[in-house]
């Protein structure tokens, strides 16, 4: 089967082709054109790519053209699994799937992850999903418990496969696969193939098709450069290379925790508009951090290595390891969050005199050329910090509530007479409403929502700092 590069051209049902017609995908990625063939053809398939190359698309068309197929055969209950290493993962690939079932009527798809009340996902479960999305340790505990019946299962997706065995949930995936009908299709996608994964492919794909994107091409759109730093001072020189490269969007990575608050916290101090994540973070500021970066009303993210794992993030401009990545695989998955879908990007390494020889194994394993420069010319001035042009409204109420972004965006621009240029991303999950606005309109909005209700209900709303 040759690949396509048109979507039209592949023989889809109508229901995903006018999916993928209003969500604007027209071409498919380099990843798509290798993979989509041997999975539309029912092989179990390990991919190896970058996160952002497009596998979401890939193995959300795969489940959907054989799940149409397989309704029309008469086949009812649940028909497919997507296990992700994170929260956040699941649900941006759930949110990813539902607009791909927007022709499809009657496609439940639940997210099922830890770190929520488990007494909400036992009550929607009553009703049986087409698709759930979820985390190892939760989709586990409802199997075990039979809430959640995987006996009709045709279809199995391990997405970020190498971060979900990275963050320690091999026995659940172990006990989870091995629990589920034996005839189905299993779809396996990782950036990275090691043993662990080798051995998850042999055990548990039949007669697997593997399909690695080269990584020079897929490091092709990354411009790749390192730093040579003389002390320790690494803070400035990270903001050195934020007022020098001018991102509008940027992530830093840093070993541990305790670097990652620090540095956030010296960066915000210098004028950055900055935000940290990493594992002391509560769950509900997590949510928070990586809405307001998603909205862009936060454009620096510094991260632990830990804490971004599985996270799908749209394109960013420039990426910083503020330390040198301890393997040339999570120096992979740190520069993969640029130079995403096609579009390019950057990636900066700071690095001492000592560690040149470990930035050359990392050149070679990844098939890359990372020229060194001195940080001496870089320096940071105050006066070239990009700040975002939106700020972050938080309003109590979501999906849950019945609550759209087109009843936000039509109370805003229509009630409250706010421009609509001044209305930017929107982001709504279950309970709650993420709304990028204009500076310059914040306070209408803040005061429409204390004022007035949407769809009849009275919203609580606050501006997120």
């Amino acid at each position: 089967m040759t690949a396509t590069s048109s979507f039209s051209e592949l023989k889809l049902p109508e229901e995903i082709q006018q999916a993928l017609i209003d969500l604007k995908y027209s071409e498919q990625t380099l990843t798509q054109q290798e993979s989509l063939p041997a999975l539309l053809s029912g092989q179990d398939v390990a991919v190896k790519a970058k996160t952002g190359s497009g596998k979401t698309l890939a193995f959300g068309i795969t489940l959907f053209n054989s799940m149409i197929e397989a309704h029309r055969n008469g086949h009812t209950g649940l028909y497919a699994m997507v296990l992700c290493p994170t929260r956040e993962l699941a649900q941006q690939v759930a949110e990813q799937l539902r607009l791909l079932a927007k022709h499809y009527a009657n496609t439940k798809i639940l997210t099922l992850v830890g770190g929520v009340p488990i007494g909400a996902q036992v009550s929607s479960l009553v009703h049986t999903p087409s698709i759930v999305v979820g985390t190892p340790g939760r989709m586990m505990d409802l199997i075990s418990r039979k809430h959640l019946d995987v006996s009709t299962m045709q279809s199995l997706v391990l997405d970020e496969a190498d971060r979900m065995l990275d963050m320690g949930f091999s026995d659940q995936v172990d006990w989870i696969l091995n629990g589920l009908p034996k005839k189905r299709q299993t779809m396996l996608f990782s950036a990275t193939f090691g043993g662990a994964i080798e051995k998850i492919t042999k055990q548990y794909l039949k007669q697997a098709k593997i399909v690695e994107v080269e990584e020079n091409q897929a490091h092709a759109s990354i411009t790749q450069l390192a730093y040579q730093i003389q002390d320790n001072r690494t803070e400035y020189a990270v903001a050195g290379l934020l007022s020098h490269y001018q991102p509008q969007s940027a992530m830093v990575f840093c070993q541990t925790k305790h670097e990652t608050q620090a540095l956030a916290d010296e960066l915000a101090h210098m004028g950055f508009i900055v935000q940290a994540i990493h594992g002391d973070l509560a769950q509900s500021d997590r949510q928070q951090v990586l809405a307001q970066f998603a909205l862009q009303t936060c454009n620096v993210l510094v991260a632990t290595d830990v804490a971004a794992r599985g996270l799908d993030l749209e394109q960013v401009d420039l990426v910083i390891n503020s330390s040198l990545a301890d393997s040339s695989d999570i120096h992979t998955h740190r520069i993969g969050r640029t130079g995403r879908a096609e579009k390019t990007g950057t990636a900066i390494t700071l690095i001492f005199e000592h560690q040149k020889n470990a930035l050359s194994k990392i050149e070679e394993d990844t098939k890359s050329h990372i020229p060194v420069k001195h940080i001496q010319a870089i320096r940071f001035h105050a006066n070239r910090i990009v700040f975002p042009t939106h700020e972050c409204v938080l309003v109590a109420g979501g999906k849950k509530q019945k609550i759209s972004k087109g009843d936000i965006l039509g109370a805003l621009t229509k009630q409250a007479e706010i421009a609509g240029s001044d209305i930017g991303k929107m982001l709504i999950t279950r309970d709650k409403s993420y709304i990028a606005v204009k500076q310059r309109s914040v306070k209408r909005a803040l005061g429409y929502f204390r004022e007035n209700k949407v769809k009849g209900k009275s919203l609580r709303a606050r501006r997120l700092k």
